[in-house]
């Protein structure tokens, strides 16, 4: 008998947990599984989700993997644990106190869960995901960073609450590092397919860049004990369906280059194709001289996180 399609969560705070609740709205699912390091909460959880499911009539089962051999089979894994960031912290601050925790978890997966394809959501981002692909030893295209989607739906959302029209029309890119230096690409992004370019002032666009590329830190500052989890689990949701159902939808995801955009052994955001084998095909798209730059900026920062990596001996 087939076996329908299963989704492991690890990390049943807010993020992971929304994640789960969002797919089980979905229904694209019939399992998702949770593990956590306190399974009476992950327990608690599924039981309120798999009744949820059944309030909309859903048939996906909501259950917690306690032991890794539990998560065998699993179509994706979500890696959702770690420390959040709270006021004050960058994403760099986060990067030795995750990484232990990213580098546990992928080791489980490497051995329990060896075809999976792997969606990371620790910050930082970028980081992390760089560490899940070293542990893992997966290939490239099986192992993704959930960050571009994100950011490119903020700058969607900062265009909307500028312009005060256009809901749902707008499209967003966002390149580069899940951090201060992401780069917002407003030359390819329209509303209706009408650049932002003539529809917003210079002033006002380069208003909206700075908000997207601060976005993070505006939700921590009003969150004060957290950061934010509904935007980031929806976009991990839809990274999923997208695998699930090998619709070939393009999103930013941070992906390790090798030899694109002429970068080596990083990881960075760019679009991708997703599908049923994860990432279908990476697309480079043309920068001018000043989008170059911010790239290559960004890119810098990453290099940076990882140089500290192998500087504490991380490897």
């Amino acid at each position: 008998m087939k076996r329908g399609k299963r989704i492991s969560i690890i990390g049943a705070g807010s993020v992971g947990s929304t994640v789960a609740f969002s797919l089980v709205m979905q229904g694209t699912v019939h399992e998702i599984l949770l593990r956590d390091s306190k399974p009476d909460i992950a327990w608690g959880k599924a039981l309120d989700m798999s009744q949820a499911a059944a309030v909309i009539r859903g048939h996906t089962k909501v259950r917690v993997a306690e032991k890794p051999q539990d998560m065998a089979e699993s179509d994706i894994v979500v890696i959702a644990a770690g420390c959040p960031r709270k006021p004050g912290m960058s994403r760099e601050d986060l990067l030795l106190i995750n990484a232990e925790t990213v580098r546990s978890i992928s080791r489980e997966i490497k051995e329990h869960c060896a075809n999976s394809i792997v969606i990371v959501i620790t910050n930082p981002l970028d980081a992390m995901t760089y560490v899940a692909l070293r542990e893992t030893g997966f290939d490239r295209r099986q192992v993704m960073g959930m960050a571009g989607l994100l950011d490119s739906s903020r700058m969607a959302g900062f265009i909307y609450e500028k312009l005060g029209y256009g809901s749902g029309q707008i499209r967003a890119t966002v390149l580069g590092g899940h951090g201060d230096t992401m780069v917002p690409m407003h030359r390819y992004s329209t509303i209706a397919g009408v650049p932002i370019t003539d529809l917003l002032k210079r002033e006002e666009i380069d208003e909206i860049v700075r908000r997207t590329q601060r976005g993070g830190a505006e939700i921590v500052g009003y969150l004060q004990t957290g950061s934010a989890y509904y935007a980031p689990a929806i976009a991990t949701a839809m990274m999923c369906e997208a695998i699930l159902r090998d619709s070939k939808q393009i999103y930013s995801c941070a992906l390790r280059l090798e030899g694109e955009y002429g970068c080596h052994d990083i990881v960075t955001g760019i679009p991708a194709v997703l599908g049923a084998n994860g990432v279908e095909k990476l697309i480079e798209v043309t920068m001018n001289e000043d989008e170059r730059t911010l790239f290559d900026q960004s890119v810098r920062g990453i290099t940076r996180m990882i140089d500290k990596l192998i500087e504490k001996k991380f490897y």
